[in-house]
């Protein structure tokens, strides 16, 4: 089942992705959503966010090619950074061009999941059970602000700018990342192609060894890392993220 949010008029609405409609639900995405009766045909409307996250996360080297091609330690645990949740944008969201003090933006192309439920101190076991869902997602990086400090590296800073977290198509709850790759496409040409499961942490010990020092709540999204091919973007690049089976997340930069 595949879930989106659009824009209807200046009031936000959440449906069920159905061909080429959108059946309009009400209530609480997560906790049992009613139809309404109305459909919307899907061209034409205004994506938004699939879902209105109260914790943004994201992580940092977690795919062994990178990790190799950089010289990079494997991780003990999940390497977590924070995103603002206002730098979120939806499918086909102009990424504003940024304030010259950002300097170059790179693309991160990233499977993204999304917390279904409460989740506390869970065993890998139970996790899947805690995930909603699956979406695409562009982690934009101010690539000059990470070290502007010798003494800290800035990654909320560098990583939540005005349009800087893509987000979507839609949330597919049916989705199994493990046997899917991911590619990003920027100006027509392809970047970044590489299997999700190459991941140091899959998603379900990820939503585990998360959940053991932090409460995880339904709507919450975790990036779930980028691998080989990073670069930055000039301004008027249309970047594409795409994951087998999962949809295709598109957004003109600048």
């Amino acid at each position: 089942m595949r879930w989106m949010r659009f824009d209807d008029g200046g009031v936000a609405r959440f449906g069920q992705v159905d061909g080429d409609r959108v059946l309009e639900h009400r209530g609480d995405l997560f906790d049992d959503p009613q139809p309404t009766g109305r459909e919307f045909p899907l061209e034409g409307l205004r994506w938004l966010p699939p879902c209105e996250p109260g914790l943004l996360l994201g992580l940092w080297n977690n795919f062994r090619a990178a990790a190799e091609r950089n010289g990079w330690a494997a991780p003990a645990q999940p390497l977590v950074f924070g995103k603002s949740v206002h730098s979120l944008i939806g499918h086909e969201g102009a990424i504003p061009a940024p304030p010259a003090a950002m300097g170059r933006v790179a693309y991160e192309g990233e499977l993204a999941l999304v917390i279904g439920r409460d989740t506390w101190a869970v065993e890998v076991s139970q996790a899947a059970d805690h995930i909603f869902g699956y979406t695409c997602a562009n982690d934009l990086t101010a690539l000059e602000l990470l070290p502007q400090d010798p003494g800290f590296t800035q990654w909320t800073r560098a990583k939540s700018g005005e349009g800087f977290c893509p987000l979507g198509p839609w949330i597919d709850t049916a989705f199994d990342p493990m046997a899917a790759s991911l590619h990003t496409v920027v100006g027509g040409r392809e970047r970044q192609h590489f299997p999700l499961a190459d991941m140091f942490f899959s998603p379900v010990e990820i939503v585990s060894r998360l959940s053991q020092t932090m409460r995880l709540r339904a709507g919450d999204v975790i990036l779930c890392g980028t691998s080989v091919g990073v670069l930055p973007m000039k301004p008027g690049t249309r970047v594409e993220v795409s994951i087998d089976g999962l949809g295709t997340l598109s957004n003109l930069f600048g």
